[in-house]
């Protein structure tokens, strides 16, 4: 019969039940589901005793557990000398071996009382001794009481404080159910050695059956196990509640953690699952029984291991959080960053194309090319030999400096020389010019004064200026392709030019030939 026909059974890789041994038969009970009534199990274990209790007083050293005792086709059950030499290697065996047998050597009449009581125990319980057991009653309410003092009292983790008389264990146990079991009763003895003798008292604090007080401690899985008010729980989250609960039942400090070579504790089984919530202790500690003196890493006790799973799941939930946190974090820096440098990049662009627009559109304009340039006099080279006008000027004159007509600002080139020959026609004085064609050609031909009005490549500017006292005082352009905006826009920019100032009016024409 192979492991896996017994749920429950935690076995090694490899390890099998041996049939026909009083393992194999509680296992097949824990697979129905079902367990032996008291008086089965008085029937069993009494007689047990009674030889177990002969085989010391020969001297024998035995390992007692249920993998070494056979049962008879009869039903009787014996011990198996073989079986009984060699250490057990299921668990469940292992929990029935006293805590100094764990040291590798085979036990006497003290360890074998404590074998005795969890076999019983496991035998009405279907569960063995360890961290987390419940008092027998608490499983089957119909168990009589004294099978809590009597487990008590074998149970005793200390031998020192752990009655060793196998015969008083037996009367106690047959006490337990009289009439159970068909095989004669055990011989008389005195059960009160089971409590004092020679020296010795049993001390039933150290005992590995938990107290009857149940202590209600606050614990960081009461979130994670406590049953919900509303809804069926999870089988898992019932199992999670209903071992945190046998764990907290017993409030002796018994656990201590082996981490980085040094010993942690002890605890109470409330302090150790805090210390396992809040990651002091994590699956790969050692954890140590100090009442069994069972040794074994974390993660490979079945009382505490589903809490450091638990407890490791939220480390690594925490840890992906926070990685994902990083990463959103550092996204962001990156996304801000690629955001600014690239707000800076279209800037810089924007700069340049405006650095581009004015330096091209200024060097367009200045270098367009002068197609042609003069300047002239209008008393000598523009003659006085044009019809008066009724209006003298077209009342462009507006006062007279030395016999020379001062002009008003605003209108047309041709305008102001005609109002300018009209008024000196009357009689004023004739010279020279005193400007000539470089000095208007430096101002006027650089072009750059006009840039912003947008006149394109293709297209000629003609403009003739009437310059007196340092201002056009008379202003005409025109383009081809004729734009009257450009226009009147280059105009405007001409009469906003500062020349060199003569009081007698000069006209200077200059064009722009298109690219």
């Amino acid at each position: 019969m192979t492991s896996a026909q017994y749920l429950g059974t935690p076995l090694p890789v490899g390890a099998t039940v041996i049939p026909g041994t009083l393992r194999a038969a509680i296992e097949e009970l824990r697979a129905q589901g079902t367990t032996l009534s008291l008086q089965q199990a008085v029937a069993i274990v009494v007689p047990l005793c009674v030889e177990v209790a002969e085989r010391h007083r020969g001297g024998e050293l035995l390992y007692i557990h249920p993998s070494s005792v056979i049962v008879e086709a009869s039903g009787h059950c014996r011990v198996s000398p073989d079986l009984a030499a060699r250490p057990p290697t299921l668990p469940r065996d292992k929990a029935c071996m006293a805590p100094e047998e764990r040291q590798g050597r085979p036990g006497n009449a003290r360890a074998s009382v404590f074998a005795i009581g969890a076999m019983l125990y496991e035998l009405v319980t279907s569960l063995p001794v360890g961290p987390g057991m419940r008092r027998p009653t608490q499983v089957q309410p119909s168990l009589p009481a004294e099978i809590e003092l009597l487990l008590s009292k074998s149970l005793v983790a200390d031998p020192r404080h752990r009655p060793d008389d196998l015969n008083a264990l037996a009367q106690a146990i047959h006490n337990l159910a009289p009439t159970g079991g068909n095989g004669p009763a055990p011989p008389a003895a005195d059960v009160s050695h089971l409590d004092h003798d020679n020296g010795f008292e049993v001390d039933v604090r150290l005992s590995m059956l938990p107290p009857h007080e149940l202590v209600a401690a606050a614990s960081p899985y009461d979130v994670a196990v406590r049953a919900q008010p509303a809804g069926p729980q999870s089988d898992t989250t019932s199992e999670l509640a209903a071992l945190k609960a046998r764990l907290e039942s017993d409030p002796r400090p018994r656990y201590v953690v082996i981490k980085d070579g040094m010993d942690h504790g002890p605890f109470s089984a409330v302090e150790l699952l805090q210390q396992i919530a809040s990651h002091s202790f994590v699956e790969g500690d050692i954890l140590r029984d100090a009442f069994s003196k069972d040794e074994r890493v974390l993660k490979d006790w079945e009382e505490f291991a589903p809490f450091a799973e638990h407890a490791r799941l939220n480390r690594d939930i925490k840890a992906e959080k926070e990685a994902l946190e990083r990463v959103v974090v550092q996204e962001s820096r990156s996304t801000r960053g690629k955001a600014f440098f690239g707000i800076i990049i279209v800037g810089a662009l924007i700069a340049g194309a405006a650095v581009w627009f004015l330096t091209v559109r200024g060097q367009k304009n200045d270098a367009i090319a002068v197609q042609e340039e003069n300047s002239t006099n209008v008393e000598v080279d523009g003659g006085l030999n044009v019809a008066k006008s009724k209006r003298r000027g077209g009342g462009r004159v507006v006062g007279n400096s030395g016999g020379i007509p001062i002009l008003a600002g605003g209108g047309s080139c041709e305008a102001a020389q005609a109002a300018y020959v009209e008024e000196m026609s009357v009689g004023g004085p004739r010279g020279q010019a005193d400007l000539t064609a470089g000095q208007f050609g430096s101002v006027l031909n650089r072009g750059s004064y006009f840039g912003h009005c947008g006149v394109p490549d293709s297209m000629s500017v003609n403009i003739c200026a009437a310059v007196q006292n340092g201002r056009a005082v008379g202003v005409t352009v025109t383009t081809s392709p004729r734009d009257g905006r450009i226009s009147s826009c280059v105009a405007a920019a001409v009469r906003g030019l500062s020349f060199p100032s003569h009081p007698k009016l000069d006209v200077t024409r200059t064009s722009f030939a298109a690219q």
